[in-house]
Protein backbone atom coordinates (compact mmCIF):
# COMPACT_ATOMS: atom_id res chain seq x y z
CA UNK A 1 0.00 0.00 0.00
CA UNK A 2 1.03 3.59 -0.61
CA UNK A 3 -0.25 6.27 1.76
CA UNK A 4 -0.28 9.20 -0.66
CA UNK A 5 -1.06 11.84 1.97
CA UNK A 6 0.16 11.76 5.56
CA UNK A 7 1.39 14.37 8.05
CA UNK A 8 3.19 12.05 10.47
CA UNK A 9 5.96 14.66 10.79
CA UNK A 10 3.60 16.83 12.87
CA UNK A 11 4.28 17.32 16.59
CA UNK A 12 1.35 15.10 17.60
CA UNK A 13 3.58 12.14 16.62
CA UNK A 14 6.69 13.35 18.47
CA UNK A 15 6.39 10.85 21.31
CA UNK A 16 5.98 7.71 19.20
CA UNK A 17 6.92 8.51 15.59
CA UNK A 18 9.24 5.52 15.26
CA UNK A 19 6.45 3.23 16.44
CA UNK A 20 4.05 4.86 13.97
CA UNK A 21 6.41 4.09 11.10
CA UNK A 22 6.99 0.57 12.38
CA UNK A 23 3.24 -0.07 12.53
CA UNK A 24 2.88 1.26 8.99
CA UNK A 25 5.53 -1.15 7.72
CA UNK A 26 3.94 -4.03 9.61
CA UNK A 27 0.55 -3.18 8.09
CA UNK A 28 2.04 -3.42 4.59
CA UNK A 29 2.56 0.27 3.81
CA UNK A 30 5.49 0.43 1.39
CA UNK A 31 5.65 4.21 0.91
CA UNK A 32 4.42 7.31 2.74
CA UNK A 33 4.09 10.65 0.94
CA UNK A 34 4.34 13.79 3.07
CA UNK A 35 2.70 17.03 1.93
CA UNK A 36 4.14 20.23 3.35
CA UNK A 37 1.86 22.90 4.84
CA UNK A 38 3.94 25.99 5.70
CA UNK A 39 7.49 27.25 6.24
CA UNK A 40 7.68 25.86 9.78
CA UNK A 41 6.83 22.30 8.74
CA UNK A 42 9.59 21.95 6.15
CA UNK A 43 12.35 21.05 8.60
CA UNK A 44 10.22 18.51 10.45
CA UNK A 45 9.18 16.88 7.19
CA UNK A 46 12.71 16.69 5.79
CA UNK A 47 14.06 15.28 9.05
CA UNK A 48 11.57 12.42 8.79
CA UNK A 49 12.48 11.76 5.15
CA UNK A 50 16.18 11.68 6.05
CA UNK A 51 15.44 9.23 8.84
CA UNK A 52 13.52 6.94 6.47
CA UNK A 53 15.07 7.41 3.01
CA UNK A 54 13.26 5.64 0.21
CA UNK A 55 10.22 5.21 2.45
CA UNK A 56 9.03 8.74 3.28
CA UNK A 57 8.97 11.29 0.46
CA UNK A 58 8.41 15.07 0.82
CA UNK A 59 6.28 17.52 -1.13
CA UNK A 60 6.58 21.30 -1.20
CA UNK A 61 3.63 23.65 -0.92
CA UNK A 62 1.77 26.26 1.09
CA UNK A 63 -1.57 25.07 2.45
CA UNK A 64 -4.46 27.50 1.83
CA UNK A 65 -5.31 27.81 5.52
CA UNK A 66 -1.67 28.54 6.39
CA UNK A 67 -1.46 31.68 4.29
CA UNK A 68 -0.21 34.68 6.25
CA UNK A 69 -1.42 37.79 4.40
CA UNK A 70 1.73 39.72 5.29
CA UNK A 71 4.33 37.07 4.46
CA UNK A 72 2.81 34.65 1.95
CA UNK A 73 4.59 36.06 -1.09
CA UNK A 74 7.96 35.78 0.63
CA UNK A 75 7.03 32.30 1.83
CA UNK A 76 6.19 31.32 -1.73
CA UNK A 77 9.47 32.73 -3.02
CA UNK A 78 11.43 30.83 -0.37
CA UNK A 79 9.58 27.62 -1.18
CA UNK A 80 10.15 27.99 -4.88
CA UNK A 81 13.87 28.47 -4.27
CA UNK A 82 13.86 25.00 -2.69
CA UNK A 83 12.13 23.51 -5.73
CA UNK A 84 14.61 25.24 -8.02
CA UNK A 85 17.63 23.70 -6.27
CA UNK A 86 19.41 20.97 -8.22
CA UNK A 87 18.68 17.45 -6.95
CA UNK A 88 15.88 18.64 -4.67
CA UNK A 89 13.99 15.79 -2.93
CA UNK A 90 10.42 16.95 -3.56
CA UNK A 91 8.12 14.57 -5.40
CA UNK A 92 5.10 16.90 -5.77
CA UNK A 93 3.72 20.39 -5.20
CA UNK A 94 1.48 20.07 -2.19
CA UNK A 95 -0.51 20.51 -0.11
CA UNK A 96 -2.05 23.36 -2.09
CA UNK A 97 -5.51 24.51 -3.05
CA UNK A 98 -8.54 26.43 -1.79
CA UNK A 99 -10.40 26.30 1.52
CA UNK A 100 -13.43 28.50 2.15
CA UNK A 101 -14.91 26.41 4.95
CA UNK A 102 -13.89 28.55 7.92
CA UNK A 103 -13.06 31.90 6.39
CA UNK A 104 -13.31 33.56 2.98
CA UNK A 105 -11.50 36.74 3.98
CA UNK A 106 -8.30 35.59 2.23
CA UNK A 107 -10.01 34.21 -0.86
CA UNK A 108 -8.00 36.45 -3.18
CA UNK A 109 -4.71 35.48 -1.56
CA UNK A 110 -5.69 31.80 -1.67
CA UNK A 111 -6.49 31.96 -5.37
CA UNK A 112 -3.28 33.83 -6.15
CA UNK A 113 -1.24 31.33 -4.13
CA UNK A 114 -2.94 28.37 -5.80
CA UNK A 115 -2.25 29.68 -9.29
CA UNK A 116 1.40 30.34 -8.45
CA UNK A 117 1.76 26.79 -7.22
CA UNK A 118 -0.01 25.34 -10.27
CA UNK A 119 2.64 27.12 -12.30
CA UNK A 120 5.36 25.53 -10.15
CA UNK A 121 3.93 22.13 -10.99
CA UNK A 122 4.08 22.94 -14.69
CA UNK A 123 7.51 24.55 -14.55
CA UNK A 124 9.17 21.89 -12.39
CA UNK A 125 7.32 18.93 -13.95
CA UNK A 126 5.75 17.82 -10.69
CA UNK A 127 2.24 16.60 -9.81
CA UNK A 128 -0.09 18.51 -7.51
CA UNK A 129 -1.61 17.39 -4.21
CA UNK A 130 -4.75 19.53 -4.07
CA UNK A 131 -6.84 20.42 -1.03
CA UNK A 132 -10.31 21.84 -1.69
CA UNK A 133 -13.00 22.50 0.89
CA UNK A 134 -16.20 24.40 0.10
CA UNK A 135 -14.46 25.51 -3.09
CA UNK A 136 -15.29 22.94 -5.76
CA UNK A 137 -16.51 25.45 -8.32
CA UNK A 138 -13.53 27.76 -7.83
CA UNK A 139 -11.13 24.81 -8.00
CA UNK A 140 -12.51 23.59 -11.32
CA UNK A 141 -12.42 27.12 -12.73
CA UNK A 142 -8.80 27.64 -11.67
CA UNK A 143 -7.61 24.36 -13.20
CA UNK A 144 -9.61 24.93 -16.37
CA UNK A 145 -7.41 27.93 -17.09
CA UNK A 146 -4.51 25.49 -17.52
CA UNK A 147 -6.22 22.98 -19.81
CA UNK A 148 -3.66 21.70 -22.27
CA UNK A 149 -0.77 22.12 -19.84
CA UNK A 150 1.04 18.98 -18.60
CA UNK A 151 -0.67 18.85 -15.21
CA UNK A 152 -1.26 15.79 -13.06
CA UNK A 153 -1.97 15.09 -9.43
CA UNK A 154 -4.44 14.07 -6.76
CA UNK A 155 -7.60 15.71 -5.47
CA UNK A 156 -6.82 14.95 -1.84
CA UNK A 157 -9.53 13.88 0.59
CA UNK A 158 -12.27 13.70 -2.03
CA UNK A 159 -15.72 13.35 -0.52
CA UNK A 160 -18.05 14.81 -3.09
CA UNK A 161 -20.91 13.72 -5.35
CA UNK A 162 -20.84 11.73 -8.57
CA UNK A 163 -21.28 14.98 -10.47
CA UNK A 164 -18.32 16.57 -8.68
CA UNK A 165 -16.21 13.48 -9.30
CA UNK A 166 -17.07 13.63 -13.00
CA UNK A 167 -16.06 17.28 -13.16
CA UNK A 168 -12.73 16.60 -11.47
CA UNK A 169 -11.95 13.54 -13.57
CA UNK A 170 -12.21 15.59 -16.74
CA UNK A 171 -8.65 16.49 -15.77
CA UNK A 172 -7.40 13.25 -17.20
CA UNK A 173 -4.06 12.89 -15.40
CA UNK A 174 -5.55 13.35 -11.94
CA UNK A 175 -6.88 10.84 -9.41
CA UNK A 176 -9.17 11.14 -6.40
CA UNK A 177 -7.53 10.68 -3.00
CA UNK A 178 -9.71 8.35 -0.92
CA UNK A 179 -9.24 8.20 2.84
CA UNK A 180 -10.98 7.29 6.05
CA UNK A 181 -14.24 9.07 5.21
CA UNK A 182 -15.09 6.20 2.84
CA UNK A 183 -15.47 3.92 5.89
CA UNK A 184 -17.96 6.14 7.75
CA UNK A 185 -21.45 4.71 8.19
CA UNK A 186 -23.38 7.58 6.59
CA UNK A 187 -20.77 8.63 4.05
CA UNK A 188 -22.09 9.04 0.48
CA UNK A 189 -18.61 8.28 -0.84
CA UNK A 190 -19.12 4.53 -1.45
CA UNK A 191 -22.08 5.35 -3.70
CA UNK A 192 -20.09 8.05 -5.48
CA UNK A 193 -17.25 5.64 -6.19
CA UNK A 194 -19.56 3.31 -8.11
CA UNK A 195 -19.23 5.86 -10.93
CA UNK A 196 -15.43 6.20 -10.62
CA UNK A 197 -13.01 3.68 -12.19
CA UNK A 198 -10.61 2.06 -9.74
CA UNK A 199 -7.82 3.28 -12.02
CA UNK A 200 -8.66 6.86 -11.02
CA UNK A 201 -8.24 6.64 -7.24
CA UNK A 202 -5.34 6.50 -4.80
CA UNK A 203 -5.34 5.68 -1.10
CA UNK A 204 -4.46 8.08 1.71
CA UNK A 205 -4.89 8.69 5.42
CA UNK A 206 -4.41 12.44 5.96
CA UNK A 207 -2.93 11.40 9.32
CA UNK A 208 -3.43 12.60 12.02
CA UNK A 209 -6.89 13.59 10.75
CA UNK A 210 -9.98 11.63 9.62
CA UNK A 211 -9.16 8.22 11.04
CA UNK A 212 -11.16 5.40 9.47
CA UNK A 213 -13.53 3.06 11.25
CA UNK A 214 -12.80 1.38 13.68
CA UNK A 215 -10.41 4.16 14.78
CA UNK A 216 -12.75 7.08 14.07
CA UNK A 217 -12.30 9.88 16.60
CA UNK A 218 -8.74 8.84 17.40
CA UNK A 219 -5.44 10.06 15.98
CA UNK A 220 -5.05 8.72 12.47
CA UNK A 221 -1.79 7.13 11.31
CA UNK A 222 -0.45 5.63 8.10
CA UNK A 223 -1.01 2.02 9.15
CA UNK A 224 -4.74 2.68 9.05
CA UNK A 225 -4.67 3.01 5.26
CA UNK A 226 -5.25 -0.76 5.41
CA UNK A 227 -8.83 -0.04 6.53
CA UNK A 228 -9.32 2.25 3.54
CA UNK A 229 -7.98 -0.45 1.23
CA UNK A 230 -10.35 -3.01 2.74
CA UNK A 231 -13.36 -0.76 2.14
CA UNK A 232 -12.27 0.13 -1.39
CA UNK A 233 -11.87 -3.55 -2.29
CA UNK A 234 -15.40 -4.18 -1.01
CA UNK A 235 -16.87 -1.26 -3.00
CA UNK A 236 -15.23 -2.39 -6.23
CA UNK A 237 -15.90 -6.08 -5.57
CA UNK A 238 -12.26 -7.04 -6.05
CA UNK A 239 -9.70 -8.71 -3.81
CA UNK A 240 -7.64 -6.55 -1.49
CA UNK A 241 -4.58 -7.61 -3.49
CA UNK A 242 -6.09 -6.32 -6.73
CA UNK A 243 -7.23 -3.08 -5.11
CA UNK A 244 -3.75 -2.62 -3.66
CA UNK A 245 -1.99 -3.34 -6.95
CA UNK A 246 -4.19 -0.97 -8.95
CA UNK A 247 -4.05 1.91 -6.48
CA UNK A 248 -0.28 1.48 -6.03
CA UNK A 249 0.17 1.65 -9.79
CA UNK A 250 -2.04 4.74 -9.92
CA UNK A 251 0.12 6.44 -7.28
CA UNK A 252 3.36 5.51 -9.02
CA UNK A 253 2.01 6.79 -12.32
CA UNK A 254 1.25 10.20 -10.80
CA UNK A 255 4.15 10.54 -8.35
CA UNK A 256 6.85 9.47 -10.78
CA UNK A 257 9.78 10.54 -8.60
CA UNK A 258 9.06 7.81 -6.05
CA UNK A 259 9.91 5.23 -8.72
CA UNK A 260 13.52 6.26 -9.20
CA UNK A 261 14.80 6.64 -5.64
Amino acid sequence: MIDTHSHIYEPTFSADREAVVRRAREAGVETILLPNINMESIGQMLDLCQQYPGYCFPMMGLHPTDINPTTYRKDLADMESLLAAPDHPYIAVGEVGLDYYWDKSLAREQEETFRIQIEWAIGYHLPLSIHARNAHRQLVAALAEYQGEPLSGVFHCFGGTKEEAEELLQFTDFALGIGGVVTYKNSPLPETLTAVPLERIVLETDAPYLAPVPYRGKRNESAYVAEVLRKVAYIYNVSEKEAEDVTNNNAKRIFKRINVR
